[in-house]
């Protein structure tokens, strides 16, 4: 794991993207795809990470520069787990806006993992688009 190199992601990087999302059943992300390529390119910061050529993990979020940093997505390839290489992606997307939180959204079988790192859990809520 000595390759891992993070950079920012290119559009032609969104293939690969996607099929990390289909492994892990992230279908809505898929079925979307234009709309999914678009939050990519509209989003900052926007990290891939790179295993030599390929790519093993990624990481979208947004944020205000000052307050917030708000992770929406971070998924590492399967193969690559429990290598630090999440960490990584959520460091150098931190270094960008410093005096920023992060908060992450997370599934609750990610709960562990987040808490083992001093991630605190917090309330929020959500509507689709269609709901409204």
């Amino acid at each position: 794991m000595e390759n891992i190199k993070i950079r920012s992601f290119h559009e032609n990087d969104f293939d690969a993207v996607l099929q990390l999302n289909e492994k892990e059943g992230w279908s809505g992300l898929v079925e979307k795809k234009e709309e999914t390529l678009c939050s990519w390119l509209n989003s900052e910061p926007a990290l891939i990470a790179t295993d030599g050529e390929e790519i093993v993990g990624f990481l979208r979020g947004l944020t205000d520069s000052n307050v917030t940093l708000y992770i929406c997505e971070l998924l590492i390839k399967e193969s690559h787990r429990g290598h630090g290489i999440g960490e990584q992606l959520v460091r150098v997307a931190h270094e960008c806006y410093p005096s920023t939180r992060v908060e992450m959204l997370a599934t609750s079988d990610s709960q562990g993992y987040y808490e083992k790192r001093g991630y605190r859990s917090f309330y929020g809520f959500r509507k689709a688009a269609e709901e409204m």
